[in-house]
């Protein structure tokens, strides 16, 4: 038996015989999959290969639950959540499993296979509404330059430092406090207008 084939057995065996296990669903363990995506996240950022290794184990649990929790009810297994990010990985890397040249922007391409796949019309479609604004921001724009988005943004900017970048948004906080503003919610407001712009130069593309 493969360690993999061990905590299904062990996730079955939670299920049947744990009151706390037996009584989840997929919504009641959102915050422990939002919490344990966090801590992967910190583990790559600060921690050793140990905790990296620890917290990736804790992350593939929730996979493994909310799999258990679609087998139940008779929807899929993880088998198919495996094979289909493994369809997904061939079919998004024809340089790879084909014959097509190799992308020169690979994640340019990644997107634009993306939305013939699901059909999206607009570049803002599937980004999470649960994004921080600086993330939902960074993935906007992206998603704008791959898909050929014309808005005023600059094609060239100065480069800037990890830590200068840091220190410059740091420096914002203390601004926004310092003028009685919450720099979240001005940031959330500004990717608001971003996407109004991404919207207008879609309609007149």
């Amino acid at each position: 038996m493969s360690e993999v084939d061990r905590l299904l057995a062990v996730m079955h065996r939670l299920r049947r015989d744990c009151p706390w296990d037996a009584e989840q669903t997929h919504l009641s363990l959102v915050p422990y999959l939002v919490e344990e995506t966090c801590e992967v996240v910190e583990a790559i950022e600060t921690g050793t290969p140990a905790d990296l290794r620890e917290e990736l184990g804790d992350l593939l649990l929730q996979v493994v639950f909310h799999s258990e929790l679609a087998a139940e009810d008779g929807a899929f297994d993880v088998q198919d959540v495996a094979a289909g990010i493994a369809d997904k990985l061939v079919a998004r890397h024809p340089h790879v499993f084909a014959t097509e040249a190799a992308p020169t922007d690979p994640h340019a391409s990644w997107e634009q296979r993306k939305a013939v796949e699901k059909g999206r019309t607009s570049a803002l479609e599937g980004i999470p509404e649960r994004l921080s604004a600086l993330a939902r921001a960074a993935k906007i724009l992206s998603r704008a330059r791959s898909r050929r988005v014309p808005l005023a943004v600059p094609d060239e900017v100065e480069p800037i430092t990890d830590e200068a970048l840091g220190e410059a948004l740091v420096a914002l906080v203390v601004r926004a406090q310092a003028s009685g503003l919450d720099a979240e919610q001005s940031a959330r407001r500004a990717v608001r207008r971003l996407e109004q712009r991404v919207r207008d130069a879609e309609r007149r593309d």
